[in-house]
């Protein structure tokens, strides 16, 4: 029943120090992975699907798309560069534990089922940014959201248009819906705010002489609400091994992470005290 709950409200929680690797079943890692991935698409979709008893929402739902296809050849291909490391016996099983890992921290799950910090660093921080903008807007994983990546992405290539075409007219779109340029610059200034978070964090933490790559993915982690970092905080220890103020900057980046950044920061404004 915890992990049923963890699973599907993204608390992570755990009643075995192993977390799900307690069980050591496919199965059940299957069903997590199942559940975790409808958690990690907007619940805005399920509705849609229910209440018109179809699967057409679905597939009319560009964000579930790219949320299922990024990480689709985000395990495909991390299973591919992990297979010759030779840390598991076969494909099938760094398939079965790159699919499980990718989709919890994607999702902000953090469930584990093997010390992934064993992986080569580029395995790891790949897994680890999946957490950053993989999960879709109006579900309950974190990060930046996969509608305002891609909105980003789209908003950089209409840039490089316009360098070669200055008197082009070019819009963005997602889907059908051409997004207005206040948006644009809503998401433009919510990207600028979330990596200087992430950059004056990541100091703070090494300026109390932590190791760099605790104390970023540790900030990463918490501002993407995803878990587990990498380093001292990995899947196999816990964030117990941090000093008090360490721990304070992760709940102020879990904090901020959990309500959007925005709407944290707005309260530490003078105008919005003034009557």
């Amino acid at each position: 029943m915890m992990h049923a709950f963890a699973v599907m409200g993204r608390g992570g929680f755990s009643s075995k120090d192993a977390s799900v690797g307690h069980c050591d079943s496919l199965d059940i890692e299957l069903v997590v992975i199942f559940f975790a991935l409808l958690a990690g698409i907007n619940f805005s979709t399920h509705f849609l699907a229910l209440s018109q008893r179809s699967l057409r929402a679905y597939l009319a739902d560009v964000e579930a798309h790219y949320f299922l296809g990024i990480l689709a050849l985000s395990v495909l291909a991390l299973s591919l560069y992990l297979w010759p490391e030779a840390i598991y016996p076969d494909f099938l099983t760094t398939l079965r534990y790159v699919g499980f890992h990718s989709v919890s921290l994607a999702t902000s799950l953090g469930f584990a089922t093997t010390d992934y910090v064993q992986w080569p660093l580029f395995g790891q921080l790949w897994i680890l940014f999946l957490g950053s903008f993989v999960a879709c807007s109006g579900s309950a994983g974190g990060g930046i959201k996969m509608m305002r990546a891609v909105v980003l992405y789209k908003q950089v290539s209409r840039e490089l248009t316009r360098a070669m075409h200055p008197r082009g007219l070019q819009t963005v779109r997602f889907g059908e819906t051409v997004i207005p340029d206040h948006v644009l610059h809503a998401i433009l200034g919510f990207m600028f705010i979330y990596v200087v978070s992430i950059v004056v964090m990541t100091l703070l933490m090494v300026a109390t002489r932590l190791d760099i790559i605790t104390a970023f993915s540790a900030v990463v982690a918490c501002l993407n609400n995803t878990g587990p970092g990498l380093n001292l905080v990995g899947p196999a220890t816990t964030y117990a091994v941090l000093t008090d103020f360490q721990t304070w900057v992760c709940t102020w980046a879990m904090l901020l992470g959990r309500l959007e950044i925005f709407t944290l920061l707005v309260l530490l404004t003078p105008g919005f005290w003034r009557r």
